[in-house]
């Protein structure tokens, strides 16, 4: 709770050696330099978040918050837009004045500003402001804003407080790792994290070797799993999200204690529907998009199964044995996409 002494964080982390991290830093953009394994599974990470992930282990939580947790690419804004409608009465007007990025800070953002950008990278003069909007969010900040907070996280269960589970509310959201996969290369080359002219088939390579961003995947997702029954965790896949949005909405506001009529889940389903969602300014950053900052769009397709357009027959054989032998395990196993 907000008054609790800061604990240590009891997981180590090591800085690859040059030979490890040749791959991934060689295929990233020139600003990558150093890449560390953090926590008993070795989550993969910058080297500038060391001191992010402490801060985020000992922020003080409050019943009141609420955590959409994913990994990256997983359907996250969309969640969280529903999510924060659920639980906000569904202000409609609220959620187009105010960008989904202040609404729901990502708490793991100040990472990224503590990057060392190259000049080159970006050379307009509206790329601090885009960074300090965007990527400056950190635990102190959101320790000062009003309640109920509304939080989103990569970080795995593991590295995020302790007393996460018996004190806030916390919605998981799922993906097949291959369209995950997919839709992360894509989001690295849009803000030139990834050059552009970097092929998928390496980023894949990287992908089963966790060897990108907050991987390894499926640590990421079991650890989440393993701790779906828990009364504050909804686990969620964004598969059901995609085929079934009503049943997912109405099961959310039941995990909220929410009760809406029908005309106003009719109301939230409209907004959500995946056009007029590609279309909203609050959560698709069409601004960053018009000074450059990112090179696509933030919200690609919203569909599954996509990634059979980038798969080769050895990539989905890659891809087969990779996810059985990390499946073997437990008894999760991802809808049909």
């Amino acid at each position: 709770m907000e008054g609790r002494n800061e604990m240590e964080f009891p997981f180590e982390y090591r800085v690859l050696d040059s030979e490890e991290s040749e791959a991934p830093c060689n295929y990233f953009n020139k600003f990558v330099t150093k890449v560390i394994r953090l926590g008993s599974k070795g989550y993969f990470f910058f080297k500038e978040f060391d001191s992010t992930a402490l801060d985020i282990y000992n922020m003080p939580l409050r019943p009141s918050d609420t955590f959409v947790v994913t990994f990256p690419r997983s359907g996250t804004t969309w969640s969280q837009e529903l999510v924060w409608l659920l639980q906000t009465n569904l202000d409609f007007e609220g959620a187009k004045a105010t960008p989904l990025v202040t609404r729901f800070p990502f708490i793991e953002s100040t990472g990224f500003w503590k990057l060392n950008f190259p000049s080159e990278y970006y050379q307009d003069d509206n790329f601090e402001k885009f960074m300090k909007e965007v990527y400056a969010t950190s635990p102190e900040m959101i320790k000062s804003l009003p309640s109920p907070r509304f939080i989103k996280t990569h970080m795995p269960l593991s590295l995020l407080p302790p007393s996460l589970l018996d004190t806030a509310k916390v919605v998981y959201v799922a993906r097949n790792p291959r369209d995950v996969a997919v839709s992360n290369y894509y989001n690295y080359k849009s803000q030139n994290i990834v050059p552009v002219d970097r092929e998928f088939k390496p980023f894949w390579k990287l992908f089963m070797e966790n060897k990108t961003l907050w991987s390894p995947y499926f640590e990421h997702v079991k650890e989440a799993w393993r701790q779906r029954n828990h009364p504050n965790m909804a686990f969620i896949f964004y598969e059901e999200l995609s085929k079934d949005l009503p049943g997912v909405a109405r099961r959310l506001a039941k995990f909220f204690g929410k009760e809406y009529s029908e005309e106003q889940f009719e109301a939230l389903y409209n907004h959500l529907k995946f056009d007029n969602f590609k279309n909203n300014k609050s959560v698709n950053m069409a601004e960053w998009q018009e000074i450059g900052v990112m090179k696509g769009p933030f919200i690609r397709k919203g569909k599954t199964g996509g990634w059979r357009d980038h798969f080769d027959e050895e990539m989905m054989q890659q891809a087969d044995r990779w996810i059985e032998e990390n499946l073997r395990d437990t008894d999760l196993h991802f809808p049909t996409a």
